[in-house]
């Protein structure tokens, strides 16, 4: 955990309730750390409350209560100074359409106050990185989406902030242009850059994060390394049984099988079992299911991962 000097966004209390007939608390309390160059993770499915918080981050919502400090600025009472230490990627393509690529880097310098001659070095700069030069010239409209998020994130640097925000960034995108904007963002924290993403792919988190914090319904249900949080599910394995019925005989076997930890209904004919292998306890659940009067219809072997921990603390699937 980053310790105050360290830390360049911090997170305390945080809550945001969206009001109506029946009110609506998308975010419950979040605290949450991000130190200077890291790469940290906001991880969970749609809805879970992380473009919320990112909202609130990035000045673009106002919390109920709680505060958020980038850099130390607090961004509900010093918003204009706050978004000069930021770059924010929403999930939606905000490029100007009636601009080209290159003046929407350029554009995007003189409102943060850079001179003409800065402006169009910093913006031929940018768009040489990200590998935009034949597309210079090119109307926004005409790029594909990956392109597009290149400029976007070409464009959220540009006034070189210290915090980048990318909101869900490889949403929609092909598996190979997903690829590519990894390797993008990790270009970005090697330049010093502290990114803060959210996604609700897990091996995007797996592959990219130093560390991540995985949210439901609001509220922060684990974080930590990749490794650290795939370390602490009960057994690593997770293996989805599927019974014509599950008597409670049954359910008190498989729990005293050799290697599992831990045994979960999750359904009239349903068991999630934890445990320290997989195929291997196959035949001994059929002999369980037999003894027990019961049939196994089917076996889901799951192996130590993101969407195990998230099984575990939920009792649903992340992708659910």
């Amino acid at each position: 955990m980053s310790n105050a000097a360290d830390t360049i966004v911090d997170i305390r209390a945080l809550v945001k309730t969206y009001p109506g007939k029946a009110p609506v608390e998308a975010v419950k309390g979040i605290d949450l750390a991000v130190c200077r160059g890291e790469l940290f993770g906001l991880l969970g499915p749609n809805g879970a409350g992380k473009t919320t918080t990112i909202s609130i981050c990035t000045t673009r919502a106002l919390p109920t209560s709680g505060k958020v400090t980038i850099a130390g600025v607090d961004v509900v009472a010093h918003p204009a100074e706050a978004r000069r230490y930021m770059g924010v990627v929403t999930q939606f393509n905000t490029l100007d359409r009636q601009c080209t690529v290159f003046e929407n880097v350029y554009y995007h310098c003189r409102y943060f106050g850079m001179g003409h001659a800065p402006s169009a070095r910093k913006a031929h700069e940018l768009i040489e990185l990200f590998k935009l030069t034949e597309r210079e010239k090119s109307n926004v409209a005409q790029l594909s989406g990956g392109l597009a998020q290149r400029v976007q994130i070409a464009r959220a640097i540009a006034h070189e902030p210290q915090v980048l925000f990318l909101d869900e960034p490889s949403a929609g995108l092909d598996p190979q242009t997903r690829l590519a904007l990894w390797d993008i963002i990790r270009e970005l924290r090697q330049r010093g850059i502290t990114v803060v993403l959210t996604t609700h792919y897990m091996e995007e988190a797996d592959e990219l994060c130093q560390r991540l914090a995985i949210i439901d319904h609001g509220r922060i249900i684990a974080q930590g390394t990749p490794g650290e949080l795939k370390s602490s599910i009960p057994g690593g394995y997770v293996l989805r049984l599927r019974f014509n019925l599950v008597p409670d005989e049954l359910l008190a076997q498989l729990r005293q099988l050799p290697g599992v930890t831990e045994a979960q209904s999750t359904g009239a004919a349903a068991v999630d079992l934890y445990a320290d292998r997989g195929g291997p306890l196959v035949a001994p659940i059929v002999n369980a299911a037999q003894a027990a009067g019961a049939e196994l219809h089917d076996v889901h072997i799951q192996e130590p991962s993101l969407e195990n921990l998230f099984l575990h603390h939920t009792g649903r699937s992340l992708r659910e």
